[in-house]
């Protein structure tokens, strides 16, 4: 299914335009958009997904008992993250790409809240978590991979 709305990929562009003029959609096309942004089976997520599988390594997906990591390796108690570099706040400060409105910059600070305290909670739980930004998995997902893959190698099993 293709969509027919386009948003410039590049996040500067992003924020400038938003920052510009106020929102050229409605209030219910604006959520039917921001519905359709995805938290599970993102590009990152998948990507990383396809390397660790490609190494022989096993995994489930979305977890309860860790906290819905994106890949868990329960035997070993390995959660591992991907973190959406808008979403989850990758240096939108120092970046400059502080988003446009309060709404969004109390959501990511939420986010980023939680993100912490899952760790946290996790960590005392035993678990070793691992969290990668998206544009690294993007950048170098074999660096990424590679990561997993050592903990894994370090880790007990349960």
């Amino acid at each position: 299914m293709t969509s027919f709305y386009h948003f410039p990929t590049n996040l500067n562009t992003f924020f400038h335009l938003a920052g510009a003029m106020t929102d050229v959609f409605d209030k219910e096309t604006r959520s039917r958009i921001m519905s359709k942004i995805r938290s599970k089976n993102t590009k990152p997520e998948l990507f990383l997904r396809k390397e660790l599988w490609g190494r022989n390594l096993r995994y489930r997906l979305h977890k309860r008992d860790a906290r819905n990591a994106d890949i868990v390796f329960a035997k070993k108690k390995v959660a591992v993250f991907v973190d959406g570099d808008f979403w989850h706040g990758y240096n939108w400060k120092k970046l400059g790409k502080t988003p446009p409105k309060k709404f969004w910059q109390a959501k990511i600070r939420r986010n980023m809240k939680r993100d912490k305290k899952t760790t946290q909670e996790l960590e005392s739980n035993g678990w070793v978590v691992l969290r990668f930004w998206e544009h690294d998995i993007l950048e170098d997902v074999d660096a990424c991979a590679d990561v997993v893959e050592k903990t894994l190698k370090t880790a007990p099993n349960f």
